[in-house]
């Protein structure tokens, strides 16, 4: 039986699926300038962080990390939005990618505890409906000692930006299923996860977060 709660996640996660879908043939052209002027870079320091291994990617969108899997990478890459999935399959094809892409929802991975050593993300859990839903199926996924690396957006400290993100929340959410006014970095914490680093990327709005599973209760 699905209870209210349930219901309305599932709503809002169908509500955010189909921005996405809506928006895959045309994702890459409008991030085209912010890839060029920051988003590569910040994916680039990201993945330096990412050991090799048995790799989970979070939100693979249409395939902008790609460029950034190592060999010693085995990576299994996953989405909920299928259009976004479906450019994703079409890059790996064409760049013979050996990268394992399912259709697949954050906040219900499919995929036994402790499966894998280090789960990655990129401004995932802002669109999530439940992100500490999301980071504790992360964390579940990981293996004792295994480490979650979180390119995200966070709600600032700093005052009037914080009130002008807060007042600006519903417009982005709106407008790419986006939130900016979330406290990511707690969230991480209430979903059982240890924060080993948080790195201030742009201003205090994109941060790099390391966050590892330290314990098994």
């Amino acid at each position: 039986m699905i209870t209210a709660e349930r219901y309305v996640e599932y709503e809002a996660t169908e509500r955010i699926r189909r921005i996405y879908d809506r928006g895959a043939w045309w994702y890459d052209i409008r991030e085209w300038l912010p890839e060029r002027l920051a988003f590569r870079c910040w994916r680039a320091e990201m993945w330096g962080l990412v050991p090799d291994g048995i790799v989970l990617e979070v939100g693979v969108g249409t395939g902008r990390n790609f460029p950034y899997y190592r060999e010693g990478h085995q990576v299994t890459a996953i989405d909920f939005s299928p259009k976004m999935l479906r450019r994703a399959e079409t890059l790996a094809q064409r760049e013979e990618l050996p990268v394992a892409l399912r259709l697949m929802d954050a906040q219900a991975l499919e995929f036994d505890d402790e499966s894998f050593d280090s789960v990655v993300s990129t401004f995932v859990f802002c669109s999530a409906p439940d992100p500490v839903l999301g980071l504790q199926e992360v964390r579940r996924v990981l293996k004792l000692g295994g480490r979650a690396y979180l390119l995200e957006h966070a709600l600032s400290e700093k005052r009037l930006l914080r009130w002008l993100m807060r007042r600006a929340n519903g417009v982005f959410r709106a407008m790419n299923g986006a939130n900016i006014d979330r406290d990511t970095v707690g969230n991480v914490e209430r979903a059982g996860l240890r924060v080993v680093e948080t790195r201030n990327l742009w201003s205090d709005i994109v941060k790099l977060i390391v966050a590892e599973r330290a314990d098994i209760t």
